[in-house]
């Protein structure tokens, strides 16, 4: 089993999503060991990037501040890097196909095994394309995170088969962002998940308040929360570290 689908075997796992760079990399460094500290299971770092597509306007303006800021690719890896032997938890990146092969994919596989990254979620390398990266990362030994959505229908069990780490189900159709109300039939997509593979699913996009967390938890083996965390660090720049920790022991206690 792998680093990352070991997180789930204490129960319900807690997935939070930051943005590397976010006001700074030194405030990165702080909230990855808070967000820990506070009982998160696998932590998702955003690497900054001008065109992130599958994120909405909260995770856009981040990645805006953090670019803004200087932060690159290989300022991140430094950062994440220097928190290797601290961290005890699964570290992911999410990121685009674009900036891996512009780093040059081998090198950028190599990179995540120096600095601890145990995993990477690309949003815009559909199932049918996976080849492109899947050979580099089972090389480095990095988990290739797949996404099914809602959309995915008959292609959810192919998907989950050739899954690594957990499945990430997209919760609603669109970008990420805060929700009100996720009316997909999530028990349907999970239960096709769990018919074709052991590996662990959890469900993001649009989970925001402990409820819906622990809603999403009767069907999944964890929850992820990205925007909901990266709004308290926009609200609270450098200052965000404490604020985050609560929110997110807060998103803990309620799945246990």
């Amino acid at each position: 089993m792998s680093k990352v689908s070991d997180a789930f075997k204490n129960g319900k796992a807690f997935i939070a999503f930051i943005t590397g760079g976010d006001p700074d990399l030194d405030t990165t460094k702080k909230l990855i060991l808070e967000i820990e500290k506070n009982g998160a299971d696998i932590i998702e770092i955003g690497i900054p990037f001008s065109d992130p597509i599958a994120e909405g306007p909260v995770i856009q303006a981040a990645d805006l501040r953090a670019l803004t800021a200087g932060c690159t690719t290989d300022k991140l890896f430094d950062a994440i890097k220097e928190l290797k032997d601290i961290v005890k938890i699964p570290l992911v990146f999410m990121t685009y196909a674009n900036v891996i092969f512009r780093y040059g994919t081998e090198k950028f596989m190599g990179r995540c095994v120096e600095c601890g990254i145990s995993g990477v979620i690309v949003p815009d390398c559909p199932f049918e394309e996976r080849e492109e990266l899947a050979p580099y990362c089972d090389k480095a030994g990095v988990d290739l995170i797949p996404l099914i959505a809602p959309t995915s229908e008959e292609r959810i069990a192919k998907i989950a088969k050739s899954a690594q780490g957990f499945v990430y189900v997209v919760s609603s159709l669109g970008v990420t962002g805060v929700r009100q109300d996720i009316t997909t039939d999530l028990g349907a997509m999970t239960k096709l998940v769990k018919e074709a593979t052991d590996v662990p699913c959890a469900i993001g996009f649009g989970i925001a308040k402990p409820e819906q967390a622990a809603d999403v938890c009767q069907y999944a083996d964890g929850a992820i929360v990205g925007s909901a965390i990266v709004k308290i660090v926009a609200e609270y720049g450098k200052d965000s570290v404490p604020y985050v920790g609560e929110y997110v022991k807060s998103m803990k206690d309620a799945i246990r």
